[in-house]
């Protein structure tokens, strides 16, 4: 997942919830003004248009991560490229619509309902009477049955992921005739809609020999708008031609390929014609939205961004200065650099001149990033410490850095267990209580974390030492730590520049501080005389430094002199000794039984993680605020989620979870209590975050078999306000979804939750 974030990977609800969505469905359940699940925070953008304004034909080529090791969405290899060949050529039962609320798919189903309740729950599916496979057979209770049995947990043969709700089936039957398949639980189970989808054949599901193998380099059998003609891993590119036997609307695409480019380099891909859909991050949007605008622009107006746009008239006429000079030596270097940026340039602006014939289409993912904060030792380990960490947050602040810029609504989520729109959401963050300082710091104090207590000097290491001090040149382990805040007897505020975040300042000391600072610094140059920082910092004053008057007068003068160029509130004006400083002073260091409050903080280090690494501090400049320091990790990505969250290397991190329409089920591995494992470990399940309660696990338990859908719905919300109230996790935004498009291209793009309409997608036709 993760872009603005780095999150594991959910194989809980493979299909449904992690390829997005679609168009829209003939009928769609509407959000009324009383639903307290409210409307989704975002509309698709997919450039919807009606089938007769699509062209019959073409092929379309849509960006994925990797060629998918296994097509069978139910083992533990798959991925979202998985999930997205099945939406495309197997039976979903149920699908999404744009508020992320299940709707029965009628090109399979004619209908399906709980028929019995007592003494077992009963549902009767009864199939549409085209529904066949591709190779002629009709769907039917053999499937079902076959699905069942592969998925129940009972054989170990079968190398499943997962067993949700098939382990609550006692049979499945075939019902009055072929077209009717009952099936009949053991157990109540509220999320039956979940299952069978997608719906594999009895070839693939019959023995654990063609589960486990025969599915993971091809589908010989289908029964979706599309088949899968080629999985060719040399080139990348998965090959989806159309069904000739598909019942449903026609698909308009003659191919659809899903092609393997990293994200990194789909804005190349697209300008290549290599790509005419693909999932891009906020710096690609801003390149594609800037090449449409050019293309507006008068031609031959210079590029204000690429290679050469920095290249400013002074250092123009200075490069020309020196390629001219009498230095030959530098002449000719500098000739070299010119013609290096001349073809940087030149390819660039072509490129982007084939980017106007793209858009960016925007909507937020199905799934939301959440601050994880590891409850199963340290400091977190107090349900008080979480909550003062959930306290000193702006959730509304954090939204904004990710979302406002793109231009998305920047509202933070309330739910664990579902997103605006969908049934089960309803906004519990009031049992845990919005930002407040003040409240922040009596929890701490309550747990016995106080300002100005005595703090045991730690002998570290030369390598623990340098981490505090600046950031590993590659951004990762533990050289690549450094202190938001202070520790012992050194206020915070100074941090090397790390990869991707442009060198940004974080938790700076207090304003009136850092002017003042500066003025002396000034003010003792200007008197001849060096003032040194403590321990040789050399960027703090010292503390018994004396001035004299010539060094008090030219620290007035300078304050003067600054105010006047700059005027009021200028940044960076230099303010008149003892003039306060603007807002919130950070709080001093917290300390208990000698030692400071102090919390890890991993973030990943990649290019596409710079939104996710900004968040991570400004979290870290509020915690500050309330005396919580932060130790600032980065590491490699590809570590971040495997070597840190799950192995609970952290104490805190922030990283992803898809939304479910079924939260009753996939939701509760997510929050769990962890329990003691046979060999004396702890078996978290997916709860990484190690915070779980007896009673959060009975709400779940009571919400699964409750089959009255609104008393089920009632009970998930009950579970989120617990859930709320033991700060585990803090749901912060909705993840942005930027997707580019070919202009002409309809009915796809940025979905939302709607399952996609595969058959619908084409390219416009000429007029």
């Amino acid at each position: 997942m993760s872009h603005d974030g780095v999150g594991p990977r959910a194989v809980a609800r493979p299909v449904a919830f992690l390829t997005a969505g679609v168009l829209v469905l003939p009928a769609l359940a509407g959000c009324s003004e009383q639903d307290e699940a409210g409307r989704p925070s975002a509309g698709q953008d997919i450039a919807a248009a009606e089938r007769d304004r699509v062209a019959d034909g073409g092929t379309l080529h849509w960006a994925v991560d990797a060629v998918p090791e296994t097509l069978n969405t139910f083992q533990a290899d798959a991925d979202a490229t998985t999930s997205r060949v099945a939406g495309a050529v197997l039976p979903a039962l149920y699908r999404l619509d744009v508020n992320g609320r299940p709707q029965r798919n009628p090109d399979y189903l004619e209908s399906a309902e709980v028929v019995e309740r007592e003494p077992r729950q009963v549902v009767l599916y009864k199939l549409d009477q085209q529904a066949v496979w591709s190779d002629g057979r009709e769907i039917g209770a053999a499937d079902f049955a076959a699905q069942w049995r592969a998925l129940s947990g009972k054989d170990t043969a079968y190398w499943t992921a997962r067993n949700a709700g098939y382990d609550r089936i006692e049979k499945i039957e075939r019902g009055a005739n072929d077209l009717e398949v009952r099936v009949t639980f053991k157990k109540p189970y509220a999320d039956w809609q979940s299952l069978f989808t997608p719906l594999y054949p009895k070839d693939v599901t019959g023995t654990p020999d063609t589960f486990n193998d025969s599915a993971r380099r091809g589908l010989k059998v289908t029964a979706g708008p599309f088949t899968v003609d080629e999985v060719d891993r040399a080139s990348g590119d998965v090959t989806l031609k159309r069904n000739p036997r598909w019942w449903g609307r026609p698909a308009k695409l003659s191919e659809l390929v899903l092609r393997a480019v990293p994200r990194d380099g789909r804005a190349a891909a697209l300008a290549a014609g290599r790509l005419d859909l693909a999932e891009i991050d906020a710096s690609q949007a801003r390149r594609i939205t800037s090449a449409g605008r050019e293309g507006k622009a008068a031609q031959g107006a210079p590029l204000t961004h690429g290679p050469g746009a920095a290249l400013t008239p002074g250092r123009a006429l200075r490069s020309w200065a020196i390629a001219h000079g009498s230095d030959e030596e530098a002449a000719e270097e500098e000739i070299t650099a010119r013609k290096k940026r001349a073809r940087a340039a030149l390819k660039y602006a072509g490129q982007q001149s084939s980017l106007r014939g793209f858009t960016v289409r925007r909507s937020l993912e199905p799934s939301f990033t959440q601050l994880a904060l590891n409850g199963s030792e340290g400091p977190l380990a107090d349900e008080r410490v979480r909550r003062a960490v959930a306290r000193a947050l702006d959730r509304e602040e954090l939204a904004e850095v990710v979302l406002k810029p793109l231009g998305l609504p920047a509202e933070p989520v309330g739910s664990h267990l579902a997103l605006a729109g969908q049934h089960a959401y309803a906004d519990g963050s009031g049992a845990l209580g919005g930002q407040d300082t003040e409240e922040a710091q009596a929890l701490l104090s309550d747990a016995g974390w106080v300002a100005g207590g005595p703090v045991k000097k730690e002998k570290k290491s030369k390598k623990a030492a340098g981490a505090e001090r600046s950031e590993g040149a590659d951004g990762t382990g533990d050289d690549g730590a450094y202190i938001v805040g202070g520790t012992d007897d050194k206020p915070g505020g100074r941090r090397g520049a790390g990869p991707g975040d442009g060198g940004a300042v974080l938790a700076p000391a207090p304003l009136a501080e850092v002017q003042r600072t500066a003025l002396l610094v000034q003010a003792a140059e200007l008197d001849g005389r060096r003032v040194a920082g403590k321990d040789g910092d050399g960027g703090k004053p010292a503390e018994k430094a004396e001035k004299t008057e010539k060094s008090e007068k030219a620290e007035k003068n300078l304050a003067q002199d600054g105010a006047k160029r700059l005027g009021p509130g200028a940044p960076g004006a230099y303010a008149p000794k003892g003039t306060a400083a603007p807002g919130r002073a950070a709080a001093g260091p917290l300390a208990r039984n000698g030692k400071p409050l102090s919390l890890r903080f991993v973030l990943p280090s990649g290019p596409g993680s710079q939104p996710l690494r900004a968040v991570g501090e400004r979290i870290a400049r509020m915690l500050d605020e309330v005396g919580i320091r932060t130790q600032i990790s980065k590491v490699a990505d590809d570590s971040y989620f495997k070597d840190h969250i799950a192995s609970g290397e952290y104490d805190l991190a922030l990283y992803s979870w898809p939304a479910s329409a079924f939260p009753a089920t996939d939701a509760r591995p997510i929050y769990a209590k962890p329990v003691p494992a046979a060999d004396g470990s702890l078996n978290v399940e997916q709860n990484f975050t190690r915070v779980g309660t007896d009673q959060v696990d009975q709400l779940f338990d009571q919400a699964v078999a409750e089959l009255d859908p609104e008393e089920s719905r009632a009970l998930v919300r009950k579970a989120d306000a617990r859930i709320w109230a033991a700060a585990g996790s803090i749901p912060l935004y909705q993840r942005p979804q930027l997707t580019a498009a070919r202009t002409n291209l309809a009915n796809a793009g940025a979905f939302g939750f709607q399952t996609p309409f595969y058959e619908d997608m084409g390219f416009l036709k000429k007029s």
